[in-house]
């Protein structure tokens, strides 16, 4: 007797594929899913597509399924995907902060769209390729960190729902990568054991974030560099081109090793500092916050995807950090832990 209907959202990849291949020794129906969300042929149609949202991802995922024996569907989320990650995306840079494109596309697309898929295909839960876990604490239920901390991606997911968790599964939550892979071999997929994962936003596959503004409107004009003083020290090729924190690329030398410490997108105006300047303990979390810690106790508080988890007091949605932590950029994800589950988050206000 099948365990449950599953909505499996496959990218093609090794880790939702292996993740179906779980699924089913383990006694669910599947009904694996594919979406369309971005449009990144080549106008040659030469190159390689890269990400897993490309044709070619779409297609392997579709040959996949059709190996294992369960259907599979491609969902056009083109209209849906621009209106809430690439138009956020856009409009954050506009504004000279550093978007995370990655979680909304989790909160609003594969657990909000795909929700309503799940439930026209009469799926009782959905699936991805997540290192994540989901655990119970006090009556309630949280996501939780994977067993590979070096894998684990509660980070892109911390906008979750405990609606959201009631129907989801994460069959590699307690895996590690070399284990996942191990799994494709011995199940016959060796080329697929062997696939390298992407590591650049599915939607500019060359990586060129830049251009891909230029092309959707943002304007790019020269402005100016300048000292922690205020000091004029010379001119950039745009604000949009720099990131809180970066050190290559800044086209000036000041004699010493410089960073960007802050970006004015009204004046375009690009403060560079040395590195020691980026350090600050206090973090304001504005868009999307919530809380479900524990009061009056300290968190372990993460500023970026790979950052190192730092102690914290949350007081009126501003972490207070024990010690400084290093590159604070505004339009990132702050997410906070109490022991392995996940228990807050917000985006970073300043």
């Amino acid at each position: 007797m099948s365990k449950g209907r599953v909505l499996m959202a496959m990218s093609g990849g090794i880790d939702s594929s292996v993740a179906a291949m779980l699924l089913l020794e383990q006694g669910y129906e599947l009904v694996g899913v594919t979406f369309r969300t971005f449009d990144s042929i080549k106008p040659s149609c030469l190159a390689r597509e890269k990400g897993c949202c490309s044709v070619e991802s779409i297609m392997e995922a579709r040959h996949l399924a059709a190996q294992l024996g369960f259907e599979h569907h491609i969902v056009d989320f083109r209209d849906i995907f621009r209106q809430h990650v690439i138009s956020d995306f856009v409009n954050e840079y506009r504004h000279g902060r550093t978007p995370n494109p990655c979680v909304l596309c989790n909160s609003h697309i594969k657990w909000g769209v795909l929700l309503e898929e799940a439930d026209r295909y009469g799926c009782d839960y959905i699936a991805t390729g997540h290192y994540a876990r989901i655990g119970e604490h006090n009556g309630h239920t949280y996501l939780k960190k994977a067993a590979d901390t070096n894998k684990d991606q509660t980070y892109f997911l911390w906008m979750l729902t405990e609606e959201n968790l009631s129907r989801t599964l994460f069959p590699l939550g307690s895996l590690t990568k070399p284990e996942v892979r191990e799994i494709a071999r011995q199940h016959g997929f060796e080329q697929l054991s062997r696939k390298t994962e992407s590591q650049e936003i599915c939607f500019i596959p060359d990586n060129d974030y830049r251009t891909f503004l230029q092309q959707e409107g943002v304007e790019i004009k020269d402005g100016i560099f300048q000292d922690k003083d205020g000091k004029k020290v010379g001119r950039h090729t745009g604000y949009t081109n720099f990131t809180i924190g970066q050190r290559k690329g800044l086209g000036i030398a000041l004699g010493y090793p410089a960073f960007v410490t802050k970006i004015d997108a009204e004046n375009n105006i690009v403060s560079l500092g040395r590195h020691d300047d980026l350090y600050q303990t206090d973090v304001h979390l504005g868009r999307h916050f919530y809380f479900r810690g524990k009061e009056d106790t300290p968190v372990m508080a993460q500023i970026r995807y790979r950052s190192r988890p730092t102690e914290a007091m949350l007081n009126n949605h501003t972490l207070r950090f024990s010690e400084p932590v290093w590159a604070v950029a505004a339009g990132q994800s702050a997410i906070m832990y109490q022991d392995d589950y996940l228990v807050g988050g917000g985006i970073i206000e300043k």
